[in-house]
């Protein structure tokens, strides 16, 4: 009996821990008032197609409490079997706002670039590209961005 209690406990829990890490991950990633990550965008298609894609809602994934939309089920395969590879960076902020003054600014899903085999998204609104000022000066930008972004998720 005691047995049966302690495992009851500790699933508990861990569940409370998960669904608490699931909870901030809501607050502190760019979802727009959703759960809902780059604006439905395909996060796979970026590095197979080289382009933005619009994810469909019936191919969706819930990943430690995000949903990422797919353009195809083979995508949401790639993602499964390794989601950190297709996560955008600095939780789908402008990258460019990250390094430049810790801000978290939206983004425009079709602006995006991707280095090192990850994927920064940028703001490109209102004759404001952010893509080109990070461009600029890209390493400074992104040392910077990394460390505001390890501050944020602290």
């Amino acid at each position: 009996m005691k047995r049966i209690f302690l495992f009851l406990l500790i699933g508990i829990t861990v569940s409370t821990t998960v669904e608490a890490q699931n909870e901030k991950r809501k607050k502190i990633y760019n979802l727009n008032g959703s759960s809902i990550a780059i604006e439905g965008y395909d996060p796979v298609a970026y590095f197979n197609q080289n382009k933005a894609v619009q994810g469909k809602k019936e191919i969706a994934l819930v990943h430690e409490g995000v949903t990422y939309y797919f353009s195809s089920p083979q995508n949401k395969g790639l993602f499964i079997a390794n989601p950190f590879a297709y996560r955008p960076q600095y939780g789908g902020w402008c990258a460019y706002a990250m390094g430049a003054t810790g801000e978290n600014v939206n983004i425009d899903p079709e602006t995006f670039k991707i280095t090192g085999g990850k994927l920064y998204l940028f703001y490109n609104k209102f004759f404001n590209n952010t893509l080109k000022s990070w461009n600029k000066n890209e390493a400074a930008l992104r040392t910077k961005a990394d460390a505001n972004w390890t501050r944020i998720l602290q």
